[in-house]
């Protein structure tokens, strides 16, 4: 089954009054490209995290969002420096003795000091803990993402094949119409040349060769024969379990070309009725493929 490129996968993860987070969104993309906002504490990880999303997807925009939540623990992710709050409490004072100010130093004073708080540094094995929540989120959301793009998938199929179908009923439809059309073709061809040209003046064996060249510039057999055996690849291609999204784009290209071919040589406006209706179906196709990873 194919499997689309857009989707949203969310998973969690807790342990030891830690909690964490980890949400996935992937869009269209003609090449594998992940992002990722991480927390300070686990920025080292980038690339693990990296190695198990493409264990998990092969193409495709990928946004991945991680977030720590510690607040059950009762411990805030900041702490001070106290040798940073020694010495402004010493060069307060000493600024206090110097301007002859008898008003002690206050926590208030000293909190006007921004640079005397800091990051709390985890201990490791806080931080083991950490970074096994985060894989096992990742991993849950990873198969949520999974499941929504195999059923964004599932639905892209039906509609492709119904795509190919309408484009093999066309292409029946005007093999039937252009059936032994050669034939026709050629004999109408002669009789306006003998009715121009006087016989006498006409080689004969040039004149068969120029007409033959000329029905087979118009004979769009082996087109239709090569659009139909595109269609039969495609139809394998959307069946199969891998990232097939290349190749339908290959393929709808290439049907798209023999189509092409077709009316200009048809030349005629019935047939070319049928040509649009093929072509309107290969368009669709032709986006639709682009969501395909």
């Amino acid at each position: 089954m194919i499997t689309s490129m857009t989707g949203f996968g969310r998973g969690e993860a807790s342990s030891e009054n830690i909690s964490v987070t980890v949400e996935l969104k992937t869009v269209n993309s003609r090449y594998l490209d992940i992002s990722l906002r991480l927390p300070q504490l686990i920025q080292d990880k980038e690339l693990e995290l990296k190695e198990r999303l493409q264990e998990h997807i092969q193409r495709g925009k990928i946004t991945i969002s991680v977030r720590i939540d510690k607040a059950d623990t009762g411990r805030p992710d900041i702490t001070f420096n106290e040798n940073l709050v020694h010495g402004y409490k010493m060069m307060l004072n000493n600024l206090r003795d110097a301007a002859n100010i008898e008003e002690p130093v206050t926590l208030r004073n000293l909190m006007e000091f921004n640079d005397i708080f800091e990051s709390r540094e985890e201990d490791e094995e806080t931080r083991r803990v950490i970074w096994e929540l985060t894989r096992s989120a990742t991993e849950k959301a990873a198969g949520a993402l999974t499941a929504m793009r195999r059923q964004e998938g599932s639905q892209l199929k039906e509609d492709l094949l119904q795509r190919a179908d309408h484009i093999e009923k066309m292409l029946n439809i005007i093999r039937e119409k252009t059936g032994g059309r050669g034939k026709k073709v050629k004999k109408q061809l002669i009789e306006r040349i003998n009715d121009l040209i006087d016989n006498d003046k006409i080689d004969d064996d040039r004149l068969e060769m120029e007409v033959a060249v000329l029905v087979d510039k118009m004979d769009i057999t082996e087109e239709i024969v090569r659009t139909q055996s595109h269609l039969k690849f495609f139809r394998e291609a959307v069946e199969n379990e891998n990232a097939v999204g290349r190749r339908l784009n290959f393929l709808s290209q290439e049907i798209n070309r023999e189509i092409n071919t077709i009316g200009s040589k048809a030349n005629d406006s019935e047939i070319s009725q049928y040509v649009v209706q093929a072509k309107e179906s290969l368009e669709q196709i032709r986006e639709q493929v682009q969501n395909v990873e």
